[in-house]
């Protein structure tokens, strides 16, 4: 390949790259302008693939059920497993329902639980992201793999530097999370001090759904609901 076709082929990937700012700020601009309307949620992290005959399946649809009668709506990525109990539980107890769906190679697809007018499909992890942060008015965290440590990463990052406001943050399942964050006190804390000691205070580990509902109304009878939507 000559000369000319390598600055061809660059001149292509840029101007690709400048169209693709459009698809971006589209995005952007359609999930700002609809969840918007939603009013306070609390999103539901965890993995795409657990079975609704798996405990935490169930222990998702109770915690969704019992956020939907503490007066919130329900957030999750709009797949199947967690999210699906998520939404379902939303749904069932009559409360409102959002999915924020991405189009992956696997697991991912639309639940059925979610309200036609509250499925956003995007293209942009980071957007999705944006979303989640910006309308959340707490995470909660089911068991998960990748992504959801991803997010709920990305959310103590983001409260840790002051990038956004502080918001619950609960992980359900201390089976599952203690080993996790007892590494993290252990080995970053004391070990290596990467951390600060009121780091650890920005996450809550939980094993049922009324501890979630107690996290959630302790933080906002000491901070008061401030909408972000």
């Amino acid at each position: 390949m000559g000369k000319e076709q390598h600055t061809k082929g660059w001149n292509e990937i840029k101007t690709n790259d400048s169209w693709a700012l459009f698809k971006i700020m589209g995005e952007f601009v359609n999930g700002f302008e609809k969840m918007s309307q939603i009013g306070p949620c609390v999103s539901i992290f965890g993995s795409a693939r657990t079975k609704p005959d798996h405990e935490y399946y169930q222990l998702a649809v109770n915690v969704a059920r019992k956020i939907v009668d503490a007066g919130y709506g329900v957030i999750t990525g709009g797949g199947p497993g967690i999210m699906e109990a998520g939404n379902k539980g939303a749904h069932l107890g009559g409360g409102t329902s959002v999915g924020l769906n991405i189009d992956l190679p696997f697991e991912q697809h639309d639940n059925p639980y979610i309200e036609s007018d509250k499925n956003l499909n995007f293209d942009y992890f980071f957007v999705r992201k944006v979303m989640f942060v910006k309308y959340s008015q707490g995470f909660v965290v089911m068991p998960g793999g990748f992504g959801t440590l991803d997010e709920l990463f990305e959310a103590i990052t983001l409260i840790q530097t002051e990038k956004i406001a502080k918001f619950p943050i609960i992980l359900v399942g201390k089976d599952f999370w203690e080993g996790l964050f007892d590494w993290i006190k252990d080995t970053l804390l004391k070990k290596y001090k990467n951390i600060s000691p009121e780091d650890m205070d920005l996450i809550s580990i939980v094993d049922n759904e009324d501890e979630v509902i107690s996290v959630l109304d302790s933080f906002y009878k000491k901070y008061n609901l401030s909408p972000n939507f």
